[in-house]
């Protein structure tokens, strides 16, 4: 998990802030110093006029260009003469341009890493015609707003949609007024989603917590040394009573085992090409199984349902990767919107280093580690165009004054920005910080 988040981490950093420096050095400013993480220094060269160096904290990094009022604070030489390879000494687009580097290159590794990932693996999911088929699985969070098990949800928000997971999209959780139109013992209705089940979605778990698809399932791997192990089971068993109930969900079969904790039950099972077939024709078989105290007896269910999966040409690929990059920043902007507004609460929105690494999970997946990365390059551009002294963005906004107005802000006035920046960024990362080990204690 800490791996895969110091590895893309380092990776979008080392690009942003290689935006930045390349961006100088075409303008013929001086880099002093390149480092991807902070002093102090585990490696470290010299080429030309430039020190490149690895630091041992990796929570970011920096490019130190000489005339520059940064987040170094640096101002030593600001009273004297601008000299020619200096930061200050340059036109405004020139600057505007150098501090836009880091941002640009961050949006170009997004959209080339979703181009990628489209053309590689293409689009897996669970195609509408199985949520009508056995329709959902209401978990509790599902159940505050009314939906209940075996509901199949015909539309979202009045309209058609093509996979399970629009049903949880941004497009509805970030939209004003939305419902879900479902079909329960032959009726139609309408379920609206409140105002504030967005800020509820955004607790940790939650999603987890909502609707899952409904499926009929066979036993997967069985887990050694587990009850099911010990027990009999074999994959491929098909589980048709436990406990005297009949079974043909897992969630009904999670139920009773939710119901019967600590407690021994009989499983009638159905094991085709193998054990207790007569003539070629099944007959079940009844095992004894002990319960855990979690409700589990110890394997992974294989579900029944079948999965749509779509390839796309290296052409196709470009437009929809990139949209898919670009569905990223909105979905940000859409979400600070409601942060503002107080509808989401930024307490549970809002993750700093151990959440992200949460999301990253616990083994090692490169397909799910591109996608992350390729997400955070996008979310790493977004946060650095925030018009706050210290970040990108910040210097942006002066430049942009200064080319409009005509007026270079005063060095000094820079530096007051500047530590005034320094202030809320440290603010904001030690909110971050200690949220996600709140959540996760909590």
């Amino acid at each position: 998990m800490a791996a895969q988040l110091l590895l893309g981490l380092s990776i979008l950093v080392g690009l942003h802030e290689l935006g930045h420096l390349i961006a100088a050095k075409v303008f013929g400013m001086r880099v002093e110093q390149y480092y991807i993480g902070f002093p102090p220094k585990i490696f470290g060269f010299r080429y030309g006029e430039t020190e490149y160096n690895l630091g041992a904290v990796p929570l970011g990094g920096f490019v130190k260009i000489s005339g520059m009022v940064d987040e170094s604070l640096d101002t030593k030489k600001l009273s004297e003469e601008p000299k020619p390879w200096e930061f200050r000494s340059k036109p405004a687009w020139q600057r505007l341009i150098v501090m836009m580097g880091g941002i640009i290159v961050n949006v170009i590794t997004g959209i080339i890493v979703f181009i990628v990932m489209t053309y590689a693996y293409g689009d897996a999911y669970r195609p509408k015609e199985e949520v009508l088929k056995y329709g959902i699985v209401a978990h509790e969070l599902g159940q505050e707003i009314g939906l209940q098990t075996g509901d199949k949800i015909l539309k979202v928000n009045g309209k058609d949609y093509e996979k399970f997971t629009d049903l949880t999209s941004a497009d509805v959780l970030l939209t004003d007024n939305s419902y879900y139109t479902i079909e329960r013992d032959g009726k139609t209705m309408d379920i609206p989603i409140p105002g504030n089940f967005l800020d509820k979605f955004s607790e940790r778990e939650a999603a987890s917590n909502f609707i899952d698809l409904r499926l009929p399932f066979t036993v997967g791997e069985v887990l050694e040394g587990t009850p099911a192990d010990s027990a009999g089971l074999k994959t491929g068993d098909k589980i048709l009573q436990a406990a005297g109930q009949e079974i043909e969900f897992f969630d009904q079969f999670q139920e009773v085992l939710g119901n019967h904790k600590n407690e021994t039950i009989a499983l009638s099972v159905n094991r085709n090409g193998a054990e207790g077939v007569e003539n070629n024709v099944a007959t079940p078989q009844t095992l004894q199984v002990r319960v855990s105290e979690e409700g589990t007896i110890g394997f992974r269910a294989n579900p029944l349902w079948d999965i749509a999966t779509t390839q796309y040409s290296l052409a196709e690929s470009i437009p929809i990767g990139a949209q898919e990059a670009f569905n990223v920043v909105w979905i940000n902007i859409r979400a600070f919107g409601k942060i503002l507004s107080g509808e989401v609460s930024a307490s549970k929105s809002i993750s700093g280093p151990i959440g992200i690494a949460q999301i990253f999970g616990g083994e090692w997946d490169w397909q799910r580690f591109w996608r992350i990365t390729g997400l955070l390059s996008m979310v790493l551009a977004f946060m650095n165009f925030l018009p706050i002294p210290a970040l990108d963005g910040g210097h942006v906004m002066f430049l942009s004054y200064e080319m409009i107005s005509g007026h270079k802000p005063s060095d000094k006035f820079l530096e007051g920005a500047q530590k005034v920046g320094m202030v809320i960024l440290l603010t904001l990362m030690t909110f971050a910080i200690f949220n996600d080990i709140f959540k996760v204690i909590f």
